[in-house]
């Protein structure tokens, strides 16, 4: 069974950032990054209403996925690391 995390990385990895921003947003601890995250959620979501208040969805959306990666970076970087790891080891 995979973790949540597991999960987050899987779909960042295959570039589906729409989900992958919808599971963060769900997330508890997001750090400094959490408002960047859940507004590039809820721009992709609710896409008319951030217009209507003067914001440009893609952008509010191209920040988060940027937050998603900056507070997710050691994550995927252990990641690509084992990964290596393991395909060096079975060689």
């Amino acid at each position: 069974m995979k973790t949540k995390l597991q999960q987050l990385l899987d779909l960042m990895e295959a570039g589906d950032w729409q989900k992958a921003l919808a599971m963060a947003a769900r997330f508890p601890d997001l750090g400094a990054h959490r408002d960047a995250i859940l507004l590039g959620h809820e721009a992709r979501v609710h896409e008319r209403m951030y217009r209507q208040l003067g914001k440009d969805p893609e952008e509010c959306f191209r920040a988060g996925c940027e937050a998603l990666r900056e507070r997710y970076a050691e994550a995927i970087k252990r990641r690509s690391e084992e990964r290596s790891t393991s395909c060096s080891s079975t060689k």
